[in-house]
């Protein structure tokens, strides 16, 4: 065990990053194992616009959960590569709207099988998976009503104020 892996919670954000970082490689090396050039950074995008269909830039930031400038910079890469397109909406004529292109639908049709095989091995590595997705979730949905860096600051507040009262 490390240094990181002992200092338990405090280093939660660099334990999960390393895990993400793991299944990224893992992920774009088994793409490639099935002969197709994927970047699994472009699966949000992908696989929201397979299952929603059409929807605007906005819309896509929303359900992935990225911010606008983020988004904006995965759309203009699975633009250039082709996988989706954009089109005007009708009703107002300064949105823009994204759907996959062919090219992106027979990609997926060639990543089910593989999204098969990952989510099978993803059940064995999180053995409790549930309770792991449960973890995840109460986390976001805490800090999506209070950051961390509210919660924080809100505590040095509080010890301010009781180091403050200490003196008195």
């Amino acid at each position: 065990m490390n240094i990181i892996d002992e200092s338990g919670i405090l280093a939660i954000s660099t334990r999960l990053q390393r895990l993400s970082e793991q299944l990224r490689k893992d992920g774009a090396l088994l793409y490639k194992s099935y002969d197709i050039d994927f970047e699994p950074k472009w699966f949000p995008v992908i696989y929201t616009l397979h299952h929603k269909g059409v929807l605007s830039v906005v819309e896509i930031a929303n359900e992935i959960g990225y911010t606008h400038p983020s988004t904006i910079s995965l759309l203009k890469e699975l633009e250039k590569q082709k996988l989706i397109r954009s089109k005007k909406d009708k009703v107002d004529e300064r949105k823009r709207l994204l759907l996959l292109t062919p090219k992106g639908e027979e990609l997926i049709l060639k990543m089910k099988p593989v999204w098969d095989v990952m989510s099978t091995v993803l059940s064995t590595i999180a053995d409790n998976q549930n309770n792991l997705l449960q973890a995840i979730n109460e986390a976001e949905n805490k800090i999506s009503q209070q950051s961390f860096l509210q919660r924080a600051l809100q505590l040095k507040g509080e010890s301010k104020e009781q180091r403050a009262k200490n003196k008195e």
